[in-house]
């Protein structure tokens, strides 16, 4: 049997639960909850029986016996938290994004391996059921892109997440939700490397702030392979329908990913309601693949190095924003 982690969890929202849940059914140590607000840390450390808990993640990384630090904060903060674990001789799993710069997710690829330490983005979408399948066919010459339309829409007008709690902080469309999408595409196109070698062309056309949250709640972006094959991807916090889906457009034949569920021409090709495996629970997998890579002592499936293609990617996104957004004007229409 394999040895246990033990491992730091940083933040008590939606998200830690999850990552608490699966390390606990994995059998690792739950050895200190990191929060903000002590009251709400201190209850969630009860609740899942962390050994210790605190406001400062310094004193996790003190510990000696805690080999592995899962990073559950607000976006802005994961860069410097991963650096700070990393140079504490800590093993990072971050939730994503892994950075809002393509500078900062350079930087901590380079870290990580001077460091010799595991370090894994938790894009979950990679290990989704419909996804892995439609990249499988990709991989093997069944399927032949031409191009990728994504959508990823939900309403977010409130500065609240998905556990219905009132946020310190606010969410990004673009280096968030964004990564997700863009590193699908990238990842199901076979875009390995960042740069305009491999994507020669990018534009991005991003809504004004909104007047009430001061984020774009608007994106979409195209983009074109070396191989000229493109990819449409559109984002919104505004939509009252929540859409996430893909559809892959192949030479041999066109598949369809909604919620989970793949599809082609000629019907349902994996649906996980109808799948019983630990296949279907793309956290499980995800986190499993950290610790495996922790013991094993080598970098993860999803390494800052992996996800590089995407942040490049975003960066000129966010450049050409920059460059257009007229200085100190919001969007017209008012929340």
């Amino acid at each position: 049997m394999a040895s246990p982690l033990s491992v730091a969890i940083v933040g008590y929202g939606q998200i830690a639960r999850s990552h608490t849940r699966i390390f606990k059914q994995e059998g690792h140590r739950l050895a200190w909850l990191i929060g903000r607000r002590p009251d709400r840390t201190a209850a969630f450390a009860e609740e899942h029986g962390f050994a210790r808990h605190s406001t400062t993640l310094d004193d996790a990384l003190a510990d000696p016996q805690v080999d592995a630090v899962i990073l559950c904060t607000p976006s802005e903060q994961h860069a410097s938290q991963t650096e700070h674990c990393l140079r504490a001789g800590k093993h990072v799993l971050v939730e994503i994004p892994l950075a809002m710069s393509f500078a900062e997710g350079a930087r901590l690829a380079a870290l990580a391996q001077e460091t010799g330490r595991t370090v894994m983005v938790a894009h979950t979408h990679r290990y989704q059921g419909a996804l892995q399948r439609a990249k499988a066919m990709i991989d093997s010459g069944r399927l032949t892109l031409h191009s990728i339309v994504a959508r990823y829409m939900f309403l977010r007008r409130e500065n609240v997440g998905a556990s219905g709690y009132v946020r310190s902080w606010t969410d990004n469309l673009l280096w968030h939700h964004g990564q997700h999408a863009t590193d699908m595409a990238l990842w199901l196109l076979g875009v390995e490397q960042p740069g305009a070698a491999e994507v020669p062309e990018v534009q991005g056309m991003v809504a004004l702030p909104d007047q009430k949250l001061g984020i774009p709640l608007d994106l979409t972006i195209t983009l074109r392979t070396r191989r000229d094959q493109l990819a449409t991807i559109a984002m919104s916090y505004n939509s009252h329908v929540a859409l996430y889906d893909y559809v892959l457009i192949g030479r041999e034949d066109t598949l369809v990913v909604s919620n989970g569920v793949l599809r082609n021409r000629d019907g349902v090709l994996y649906d996980p309601q109808q799948d019983q495996s630990e296949e279907r629970s793309s956290g499980l997998l995800q986190d499993r693949e950290f610790a495996n890579a922790v013991r094993e002592h080598r970098q993860s499936a999803i390494s800052p190095e992996a996800v590089l293609p995407a942040l490049e990617v975003l960066q000129r996104v966010q450049d050409q924003y920059d460059r257009w957004r007229p200085a100190g004007i919001l969007h017209p229409i008012a929340p």
